[in-house]
């Protein structure tokens, strides 16, 4: 016997009356959501962690008759930047289409000598591809990587070393190290030293008058001035003394010179602990260095540092206004139409889009604030602005109008879950409004208040659009905080990592360099907004610890 069928409608108001099919929907909306973000972070993790990691070079022997992409070349040397199907199909001599064909794309390096980086080889055309052992990377200051077989060292003191000999790699890379070290002094006496009496004359110039006071400790700091331009203009000769000669694959030697290596390894020779030490290397170098070759190659420690800085002003400025704003209409203001309206004003604020506050930021912070600024405590620089242009400060500014509303409404959330019996004991103790305020209300609201601090930061931190008008530049040549007083430079532009994305994927002149270095940079700014977050996640729960009344 079977058992009785169940209706169709009892079945679905057993399941729906406690909500299952709603409970399901809720689940799949979260697994779509979670699904999205790992993908998301997959892709940029997967695109942007190799741009470290030392990949093999191999040489591709072409077949006879075959023109290189190379001039005067028989093979392409290059690591294998990425493989493909290609789209267009190809007939054969009865018209009918083949199978479909696969292009490589090497990086050839060399573009000082090819006039580019990257070439594309059907693999149809190859006879061979092969790992020489003997293939040198070499990283240079300018002109991306060179590619070829060593030759030889000249050395300053007319010394040939052999690329035969054993001793060869020890002495290439101890005169890299000397060319670097060199490099790092000149640096720092360019910048730094010469920077300082460049400030300081400049001062004296404007201020001074002409004076004979004034005139007198120019002449004094111009004597310093060419000493240390004399020691500047020493070591750079020693850059240009020693020379690597590297075999190209067209069988062209080229001579480059020691100071402008940054480094050099032999890819086909490196195990997997070498790799992973030239993988940390490169991420250090990444972290730490200035950008080169139009911010394609070196590292984005300025805009680290200016994204940094940055969002640490914004967060600042925020702070105060949104707080003190939320407890006035929360706790002070009488709750009216008037009242209303402010709140929905500030609802509304925070769907404008962020170039209008850019817009805000330029008429508002730069040209008239800023100017205002210049004329009453910078007027001996006029016509040389100084706050009247772009500057980190009014940044910082643009984006903390921006971002109030965040606060604002997450601080009244807050301010409204204290519990209201703990205001009313406050009050029957004899206490006042404010002291209920500072002492209750404030200190149980700080997580939530936290709160809207983290969602201001991670919105603050990743705008691109407002700063371009305010202060956001695409190489900085100072950074805004250094040792030069009075040590925080408001004034001074920055870089910013989220406009360094914009600036390497739609504005460099190698997109195919700067494809893997923006995959790279989004990684970073990702670990970085995480970090600033997780920080102020912590603050907020020791904050609810210690407040346990006050959880919001």
């Amino acid at each position: 016997m079977h058992a009785p069928r169940k209706d169709y409608k009892d079945l679905l108001k057993v399941h729906a009356a406690p909500g299952e099919p709603f409970v399901w929907l809720t689940s799949m909306g979260l697994a779509v959501g979670i699904l999205m973000v790992i993908g998301l972070l997959t892709v940029i993790v997967l695109n942007g962690l190799p741009v470290f990691w030392p990949h093999p070079v191999y040489a591709a022997q072409l077949k006879a008759g075959v023109t290189s992409p190379i001039a005067n070349a028989t093979s392409v040397v290059g690591e294998i930047a990425e493989e493909r199907t290609k789209s267009v199909k190809v007939l054969g001599a009865d018209g009918k289409p083949l199978a479909d064909q696969k292009e490589i794309q090497f990086f050839v390096g060399n573009k000082d000598a090819y006039g580019f980086s990257f070439a594309f080889l059907d693999s149809g055309v190859i006879a061979s591809i092969d790992r020489p052992k003997d293939v040198l990377v070499v990283e240079r200051i300018e002109y991306g990587d060179a590619i070829g077989t060593p030759i030889a060292l000249k050395t300053a003191t007319g010394e040939t070393i052999d690329a035969g000999t054993p001793q060869f790699p020890t002495d290439l890379q101890k005169r890299i190290n000397e060319g670097n070290t060199r490099r790092a002094k000149i640096e720092r006496i360019e910048k730094t030293e010469i920077g300082r009496i460049n400030s300081r004359m400049t001062e004296l110039r404007v201020k001074g008058k002409g004076s004979a006071e004034s005139q007198r400790q120019i002449a004094d700091l111009d004597t310093k001035y060419n000493v240390l331009a004399a020691e500047a203009k020493a070591l750079r000769q020693k850059q240009m003394q020693d020379e690597l000669v590297l075999r190209l694959p067209n069988g062209t030697e080229r001579d480059i010179l020691i100071g402008n290596i940054v480094f050099a390894y032999y890819p086909n020779q490196l195990g997997l602990v070498a790799k992973t030490g030239i993988f940390l290397h490169n991420i250090w170098g990444f972290l730490t260095l200035d950008p080169r070759e139009a911010n394609t190659e070196g590292g984005v420690f300025p805009a680290i540092f200016g994204t940094f800085v940055m969002t640490l002003l914004m967060s600042v400025a925020v702070m105060p206004f949104g707080v003190i704003a939320a407890i006035y209409l929360r706790e002070y203001a009488k709750q009216g139409f008037f009242v209303r309206a402010v709140r929905i004003a500030v609802n509304n604020l925070a769907g404008v889009p962020s170039i209008v506050f850019g817009v805000f930021g330029l008429g508002f912070f730069v040209y008239f604030l800023g100017g205002s600024i210049d004329q009453l405590f910078f007027g001996d620089y006029l016509p040389t602005p100084t706050f009247g242009t772009g500057g980190i400060l009014w940044c910082a500014l643009t984006l903390a109008l921006m971002t109030v509303p965040v606060v604002i409404v997450a601080t009244e959330e807050s301010l409204a879950s204290v519990p209201r019996g703990a205001k009313e004991g406050s009050l029957a103790c004899g206490a006042s409004k404010w002291q209920t305020i500072q002492r209750i209300i404030l200190p149980a609201s700080l997580p939530g208040i936290l709160t809207g601090l983290i969602l201001a930061m991670a919105r603050g931190a990743g705008e691109v659009a407002p700063l371009m008008l305010v202060g956001v530049v695409k190489l900085a040549p100072s950074l805004p905080l250094d040792t030069e007083a009075p040590f925080i430079h408001l004034e001074r532009k920055f870089m910013h990592l989220g406009f360094h994305i914009y600036d390497l994927g739609f504005q460099s002149p190698d997109s195919e360099a700067a494809k893997p270095m923006v995959f790279a940079t989004t990684l970073l700014l990702i670990v970085l907004v995480v970090l600033l977050n997780l920080t102020a996640i912590l603050i907020r729960e020791r904050l609810r610890k210690k407040f346990s009344t006050g959880a919001f």
